[in-house]
Parts: C-alpha cells; structure tokens; sequence
C-alpha cells in the first residue's frame, strides 16, 4: 500500500498502488515534447481513477521549486481531461466513456 495525500488539506488520501493510472499523452512540436493535457513543455498532468471511483489529478512541474499536487476531481472535469488526451476508446475507463464521446468532435 501506498497512502498518498491529497494537497488540499483534507486528510483525505488514496492508495496509488490499487489506483488505475493514466500519464497525458504529449506531441513533439518541432523543438519539445508538448502536454496535451496542460499545452506546456514543463507542466505535467496524469489521472488516478481509485477502486471506489474517485479522480485524482496529479499535476508536477519540470521548474524548480514547485510543489507536485494531488487534487479530488468530479466525473466531468475527468471525462474533459481524457477528451483531449486522444487516447483509441480501449484506453479510457469505461466509468466515463459515454462522457468522453460526447465531448469529442466527430
């Protein structure tokens, strides 16, 4: 088990080895690798989807001195994530992928 804490200062925390983990998925833009998820080179997204069916988004930063966060997100604000990662439909949790389908351009 490991316990990580939520940044909020809840107390509230979830164990990140029994958590589905989903990293963004980034494009090479000439120069660097770019965040679909945060549109930026240095900042960094990544999803847990706990056993009890909660989101946590983990976000870290590549510039010194900043702090890696770990925050309670709602099925939408989720669903809105994975919508812009480009994941194929096997790759996003079943949980939201009626979500996701909607937000997606055809």
């Amino acid at each position: 088990m490991k316990r990580v804490a939520l940044t909020d200062r809840s107390g509230q925390w979830f164990d990140s080895e029994k958590a589905d983990y989903y990293k963004e998925d980034s494009y090479h833009d000439g120069r660097n690798f770019i965040s679909k998820a945060t549109g930026s080179q240095w900042e960094h997204e990544a999803i847990y989807v706990t056993k009890s069916g909660k989101f946590i988004l983990n976000h870290w930063s590549n510039w010194q001195g900043s702090s890696e966060t770990y925050e309670l997100i709602s099925k939408e604000q989720a669903a809105e994530w994975f919508a812009k990662q480009g994941f194929q439909d096997d790759q996003i949790p079943e949980v939201f992928s009626k979500e996701v389908a909607a937000l997606e351009i055809a």
